[in-house]
């Protein structure tokens, strides 16, 4: 995964109050921890229709897409408009040792789960530690 760049949420933070109607892209807001079996991103998408959402992953970069559709409402004078429309964007660069063949997302309450789980030979593993002091076994055949 990639390391946590704490200048990126401060670009976020800037281009949201400087330019709060750009148009295009913009950023998901999520979490991303690591458990035994790999990591969980967990990312906000309220309002978005779950028919919109595309995960996919091209080598090793991860790439959550989405759609917010906001009808306009007929003779309508709006005193606010902070919910904005367009298309969201995360991309991911995935390290090495992890399954790319396995990773699931599911969709709930406005919240994507991505699971990405870590290849078995990733994995944590204990390592038996021999002594000069073992016996070593020789097997003997017979010709």
């Amino acid at each position: 995964m990639a390391p946590y760049d704490p200048l990126r949420d401060l670009e976020r933070f800037t281009h949201s109050i400087l330019d709060p109607g750009r148009r295009g892209l913009r950023q998901i807001p999520m979490d991303l921890y690591r458990t035994q079996e790999g990591y969980v991103l967990s990312a906000d998408l309220p309002g978005i229709d779950p028919e919109s959402v595309d995960v996919d992953v091209d080598g090793q970069l991860l790439t959550i897409r989405a759609e917010r559709t906001i009808a306009p409402e007929e003779n309508a004078q709006w005193i606010t408009r902070e919910r904005t429309g367009g298309t969201f964007l995360r991309q991911l660069s995935l390290g090495q040792g992890l399954d790319t063949d396995g990773i699931a997302a599911s969709y709930r309450n406005g919240v994507l789960t991505v699971t990405i789980p870590v290849s078995e030979k990733a994995k944590p593993r204990k390592i038996e530690v021999r002594t000069a002091d073992d016996p070593q076994q020789i097997e003997a055949s017979s010709s």
